[in-house]
């Protein structure tokens, strides 16, 4: 067994975590349960961009219920133990969840970048089929660095501390722990956000990059100031949950950072999730008509 000793003991403080925590959890799971079901129910909500919406509501319901309901559990009824097995499948599953989060989101910007920039040839770029094929692939190249990332883990020798001072079964936690030989897994960190993390974070800026200055050739100020709002909205999130990621996975790895790695997971383990459907969908006019349609 490992330990999940994130909290401390007080029964005060263990409530009030537990009630923030159920909230997030709660608020999280419902909007994005709501967005998928409106994007299903309404016909007409067929365009890609709703395609890609309904998949990252997708992916935002499996990566946070991966991880929060056992740290509820653990903080409702006190048993912090989590099985090895059962550590090792949250972290290949939240790893796969996270990495098609990010892979998910660059695809959007790139519908975004065409949608706005080649209007015309939209139709043609992104057709059903390339759509279904560009969410495959986010979800094969997830699942396939996940399990290598897993297996990795698997590897490793606990013969000390089991006790994680974390939300839940990280690697950069698990290999804190660990004893014995491990200097490959601060390369292999580094290595999956450099090529998982910074490289599409590039690309969006990219795609957001060419829209703004799509939208500076705009001659109506009312469709300019829209978009404008609209991008900005975009990049808050897209900062919140890239920035909090490159915080926590980008730096070494030490007893003394725990304290701000537990920060940036609150961030991205529950903020990005409730913010991601608000920003996303619920600020589209499309969906807001649908929704209050089938209300």
């Amino acid at each position: 067994y490992f330990y999940i000793v994130t909290f401390s003991k007080s029964l005060e403080e263990q409530l009030s975590s537990f009630i923030i925590i159920f909230l997030l959890y709660i608020l999280s799971i419902a909007w994005n349960v709501i967005i998928t079901m409106v994007i299903v129910l309404e016909k007409h909500l067929n365009a890609p961009m709703y395609f890609f919406l309904s998949n990252l509501s997708f992916v935002d319901i499996l990566y946070t219920s991966v991880t929060l309901p056992k740290l509820l559990d653990v903080l409702l009824t006190g048993d912090n133990r989590i099985s090895y097995i059962s550590c090792l499948s949250q972290l290949c599953f939240f790893s796969s969840s996270c990495i098609a989060e990010i892979l998910m989101l660059t695809v959007m910007s790139y519908d975004r970048y065409v949608a706005i920039c080649h209007p015309l040839h939209y139709v043609l770029l992104m057709d059903r089929g390339k759509c279904v094929k560009l969410v495959a692939s986010c979800w094969i190249v997830a699942f396939s660095c996940s399990i290598l990332i897993t297996v990795s883990t698997s590897t490793l020798n606990f013969c000390g501390s089991r006790n994680i001072n974390h939300m839940f079964c990280d690697i950069k936690i698990l290999t804190l722990l660990s004893c014995g030989k491990k200097k490959m897994f601060p390369v292999l960190t580094y290595l999956e956000t450099l090529l998982l993390g910074v490289c599409p974070f590039i690309l969006i800026l990219v795609s957001y990059s060419k829209i703004i200055q799509n939208i500076l050739k705009i001659h109506s100020t009312g469709q300019r100031k829209k978009t404008f709002s609209t991008c900005t909205s975009h990049s808050i999130v897209l900062l919140i949950f890239y920035g909090t990621l490159f915080c926590m996975y980008m730096r070494p790895a030490s007893e003394t950072s725990e304290k701000l790695d537990l920060i940036f997971s609150v961030f991205y383990l529950a903020v990005t999730p409730t913010l991601n459907p608000l920003i996303y969908s619920l600020r589209n006019k499309d969906i807001k008509n649908a929704l209050s349609k089938i209300v």
